[in-house]
């Protein structure tokens, strides 16, 4: 406690330090001589200093006797102002508004420029990022197969990932990093704008739903320091960020009809406008196909409602309502002896997986001052999953056509989220305070016993007609969360800030289980039938801190680093589902550690950006598969990890660099990690010493983007060096497809698209050197076993705007 008050006073005494300040104020309008309301004002390294309120009035203070100012709206152009001392009062800055008619080009000219001042900024809203490692995706400029919701395209520009690539049309999203394991993207906290979207934070993290990349504004990716305002998870946080709705329109209509290889359809039409204090965004997402698999074809209808009532500038209510249904057969998994005979061969047709999900959000903003706003997020969930086929330790065994094995899931939450971010000033010095809570409540459940033993999709268990059905489950998982978590960024001076934090969790995870093993003899007569009544509650709660800095030399230049503590709670996965492919550990348990990234970003005259970083992941307890010495795979805290790392992007400006002229846009990137992990330290024989699994030492995205007036194409390579799937760093493949090498690959991707007036045509070719590789071997289903990529295959997409 005493060390504590000790740090907190050498911050605090920071910023009782006394500068010179001078008071910048002043008045922004239109050429028409209209005050313009929510200009932003941003200095040269692009700090948010101040916006404009309703009558264009602007005023902030400095401590520096000149400054470069960058003046920011929507639909006016961007303003740059230099001021020294003397004439810091009463400034008027005039803004020109677009009047002229622009090209394809020179409306991602604009936004390429805006991207950089949009990158998360210290403040934004509700939220901190000083300190942190932030990535901001803006899907509108990507040139990516947004229809199929392309991962490999769509996060080309952020360092490090590895995603699994099997799933037709993006149905899911699977992303890890750092070594973690990117299955359905459950070590990452996954929002949509600003609330969870995953089945259950801490039961069942995985998200079964991914918003249509064709409905999104941006994509935010923030690394582990997120752990304190986000949740727990190493990986960190990713916010899905929706378009907004057309400020300039009372109805407008986008309808985009994409067709591709192997039977893809699908249909993104979306209405959207204002009208007086009401704004709408909603979309309908249709798609369907056979897959690049036999018994793999999919169909799936996802609807989108976004509504927001402003009665005045100070508060904004709104309300939004998300609902999936799909519906896909699984050509099930290979062993590796299976991939090298025929990569896109099945031998499972009568594997089943359906989603129905459904989102509800309330969100109400309330500006106190301007400096003070207010979040308050209303959020819930009620879904159902359900997976039925037949599964086996020997994937290569042909289906008997016997009674299915069937899992059927539902999760139902519900929470709120209340944020209050304050700016203030004590002694001349500036800082900025955050504080927020959450309440989270779930109640899942999960099923296991006998399907039908027909071909189609029948979800309903057949207990009565297949009473001595092997694996039988009825469980309830109960959980409830409480958390307290606040930052505060601390100024030292106008370039150099201190952002500590903090993260209080009141976990309570309960499990409530009927189980019964049965074993029959080779007449499938009862040998042996084991009934167990089992319940569990696990309660705990702790602290985690953290800290992050951050230095802006200039615009060109910022430094920046931070430590978080991370926690990742057991999963009701993790300890219940019976799985032929693996065994479960009774002992299992939560997971424990901390994050650490240093490094450098920027943007050079416009020359070129950056962002490159060391980062350190170090892992307590840490849950995964491993070979035990019988063969048998098992579920458990394999041990103690280091995983280290250089992570970098770099963004080369062509066109400025050769001085093309408008017309064109010519832009050649290259996004790299090299990792180093090893197990530190395990009970488990044969462990330590072990390269940590789900982690390539190379990946690799290069790529250029070229554009002549509205036509703009960009071709992408990705290559990853090989990785181990089992913390034992087994090569070769098991009977079951699980354990095993997961080889190096590569792929190259082509897209195209040409924009006349209000049609556009997108076309493209992904895997185009047609390269058989896989990126998993699964543990259930889709699986067990390898499950393919995709080989070569095109996309045609016509987009209409009304």
């Amino acid at each position: 406690m005493i060390k504590n008050k000790i740090v907190l006073a050498f911050f605090l005494g920071f910023q009782f330090l006394g500068f010179s300040q001078y008071k910048v104020t002043g008045t922004v309008v239109s050429e028409e001589n209209n005050p313009i309301n929510k200009v932003e004002i941003y200095n040269e390294t692009g700090v948010l200093l101040a916006q404009t309120g309703v009558l264009g009035k602007f005023s902030f203070t400095t401590e520096a006797q000149e400054i470069p100012l960058i003046f920011y709206i929507e639909n006016y152009r961007l303003k740059n102002v230099y001021l020294k001392s003397d004439n810091y009062v009463n400034v008027k800055v005039v803004l020109e508004s677009f009047s002229e008619e622009l090209s394809e080009i020179q409306i991602r000219a604009r936004k390429e420029r805006v991207f950089e001042l949009k990158r998360l900024k210290d403040v934004v809203g509700t939220s901190i990022f000083a300190g942190k490692k932030t990535e901001v995706i803006l899907v509108n400029q990507s040139t990516a197969n947004l229809a199929s919701n392309n991962a490999r395209q769509i996060f080309n520009q952020i360092a490090g990932l590895n995603i699994y690539q099997n799933d037709d049309a993006g149905l899911q999203l699977n992303i890890g990093g750092r070594g973690l394991d990117p299955n359905r993207t459950a070590n990452f906290n996954t929002r949509q704008n600003g609330y969870d979207i995953s089945a259950d934070v801490l039961g069942y993290p995985e998200s079964y739903y991914t918003p249509a990349a064709e409905g999104l504004d941006e994509i935010q990716v923030i690394r582990g320091a997120a752990s304190l305002q986000y949740g727990t998870q190493f990986g960190g946080l990713v916010n899905f960020v929706t378009k907004k709705p057309n400020a300039n329109e009372a109805f407008e209509v986008i309808t985009r009809n994409t067709a591709g290889s192997y039977g893809l359809y699908t249909n993104f039409t979306s209405v959207s406008g204002t009208k007086g204090k009401f704004s709408y965004y909603s979309y309908i997402n249709y798609k369907k196909g056979d897959g690049f698999r036999p018994n793999s074809n999919f169909n799936s209808k996802n609807a989108f409602v976004h509504v927001a009532y402003k009665p005045s500038d100070k508060n904004v209510f709104s309300a939004e309502l998300t609902y999936l249904d799909y519906l896909a057969q699984q050509g099930g998994g290979l062993t590796d002896q299976m991939f090298r005979e025929n990569p896109y061969q099945s031998n499972r047709k009568r594997n089943w997986f359906q989603v129905n999900w459904l989102l509800y959000n309330l969100k109400w903003e309330h500006t106190f001052s301007e400096k003070t706003n207010f979040s308050f997020n209303f959020f819930g969930l009620n879904a159902l999953r359900d997976a039925l086929g037949f599964r086996t330790n020997r994937v290569n065994q042909v289906d008997p056509g016997n009674e299915r094995d069937l899992i059927k899931g539902t999760f139902k939450n519900f929470g709120f989220e209340s944020r209050l971010v304050h700016k203030y000033s004590v002694f001349n010095k500036k800082g900025t305070f955050l504080i927020g809570s959450k309440f989270y409540k779930a109640e899942n459940t999960n099923m296991q016993g006998p399907g039908s033993n027909g071909s189609d999709a029948d979800f309903s268990m057949k207990l009565d007609q297949y009473p001595n059905y092997p694996r039988q489950s009825n469980s309830t998982f109960p959980n409830l969360n409480v958390s307290l978590f606040g930052e505060n960024i601390f100024y030292i001076n106008e370039n150099f800030s201190i952002t500590p934090g903090f993260r209080f969790e009141y976990i309570n995870t309960q499990r409530d289980e009927i189980i019964k093993d049965i074993v029959l003899d080779q007449a499938l007569n009862v040998i042996n039938e084991n009934l167990r009544d089992e319940e569990e509650t696990n309660e705990r709660n702790f602290f985690l801190f953290g800290v992050g800095t951050s230095y802006k030399l200039n615009r060109s230049l910022e430094f920046y680093g931070n430590i978080s503590q991370n926690y990742r709670s057991v999963t009701f996965s993790d300890i219940s589902t019976a799985n032929p492919a693996f065994e479960i550990s009774p002992d299992i348990t939560d997971e424990k550690g901390f994050t650490v990234d240093a490094g450098l970003r920027g943007n050079y005259k416009n020359y070129f950006s950056y962002d490159a970083n060391v980062f350190g992941l170090f892992y307590n307890d840490r849950i995964n598969i491993y070979t035990r010495s019988d063969g048998k795979a098992e579920r458990d805290n394999i041990g103690d990890a280091r995983i280290l790392g250089i992570e970098s992007l770099i963004d080369f400006n062509v066109k400025k660099i050769f001085e093309m002229n408008q017309d064109y846009i010519l832009n050649y990137f290259i996004n790299s990690s090299f990792i180093t992990s090893e197990y530190t330290s395990s009970e488990k024989s044969g462990v330590v010493g072990n390269e940590v699994e789900f982690i390539p030492n190379v990946n690799l995205k290069t790529g250029i983007r070229f554009g002549y007036k509205n036509f703009l194409s960009s071709i992408q390579y990705s290559y990853l060096s090989s990785q181990f799937s089992d913390a034992t760093n087994a090569k070769g493949g098991s009977i079951s497809g699980v354990t095993g090498e997961i080889p190096a690959y590569d792929i190259l991707d082509l897209s195209l698209s040409y924009k006349y007036r209000f049609l556009k045509l997108e076309t493209g070719v992904n895997n185009l050197l047609n390269n058989a590789y896989f990126t998993r071997r699964a543990t259930g289903y889709p699986g067990p076993g390898i499950i393919p990529s995709a080989p070569r295959n095109y996309y045609v997409t016509l987009e209409v705007k009304f």
